[in-house]
């Protein structure tokens, strides 16, 4: 079970959002980099980015701060947000991420990412984003017909990393992560789910070590983190333990 910090980057610098909204970002460091470094010296061995202002202009945006981070530190880092072609995955992949994160193109041009998991086995992941169980795209700023386990069995046998679940609507809440629909779409496909989306506290740490949601691969922590509301050492030692 790996717990992920995560750094959303909007601007340069290291925010959350409120239910997705640009709009109710918080600042938390306007130096990301050193925010990864902090995350790895606590303990953290996988780390999770995602460059906003690329999700919702289509290409990457938050470049330099991708950069610096990958510059700092020397876990593993997945990108996701404005990654929409062969090109740009191939450019991240080069300058050191470990896998790329696949949004709104798993929804627009799934054959794009069958090719790209066929092109770079193991370093493809699909974050599948939902409001009321079904799949939104473009930055969450659009919601489709498509329910989230009809998207993640397009991929099935496609050799997809993992399935990042977001529940949009408990995004930077602190309302606790929704498992029950997260082991719902884990149960319905092969390919390793990671719960995002709400983690409020070490309770919630505590519920992904209960036999129930033990087949979940993880889960994404980001506000919890940043305001104290979950002690990493704690944390960390629980999932060791396990």
């Amino acid at each position: 079970m790996i717990l992920f910090p995560a750094i959303d980057l909007k601007d340069g610098q290291c925010v959350r959002l409120k239910l997705g909204e640009m709009s109710q970002a918080t600042v938390f460091n306007d130096d990301p980099a050193a925010q990864a470094a902090a995350f790895e010296a606590q303990g953290f061995t996988y780390l999770h980015v995602v460059d906003l202002n690329g999700a919702f202009a289509g290409m990457p945006v938050n470049g330099a701060a991708v950069d610096a981070i990958l510059k700092r530190v020397r876990m593993p880092v997945q990108l996701g947000g404005g990654i929409r072609d062969l090109a740009t995955i191939e450019n991240w992949l080069a300058k050191g991420i470990s896998r790329v994160i696949l949004g709104t193109v798993a929804v627009r041009d799934p054959a794009l990412v069958k090719e790209a998991c066929r092109m770079f086995p193991g370093r493809v992941a699909v974050g599948i984003d939902a409001k009321g169980g079904k799949v939104a795209v473009e930055g969450w700023a659009e919601t489709s017909q498509l329910s989230a386990i009809d998207l993640a069995r397009r991929f099935e046998d496609a050799g997809v990393a993992a399935i990042i679940y977001t529940d949009i609507e408990r995004d930077g809440v602190l309302k606790g992560l929704n498992l029950p629909a997260t082991v719902e779409l884990a149960r319905a496909t092969s390919i390793p789910v990671i719960a995002s989306g709400g983690l409020a506290s070490i309770d919630d740490v505590k519920a992904l070590l209960t036999p129930e949601y033990r087949l979940l691969e993880g889960a994404i922590t980001g506000r919890a983190l940043y305001d104290g509301r979950i002690d990493p050492k704690e944390a960390l030692a629980l999932l060791a333990a396990a």
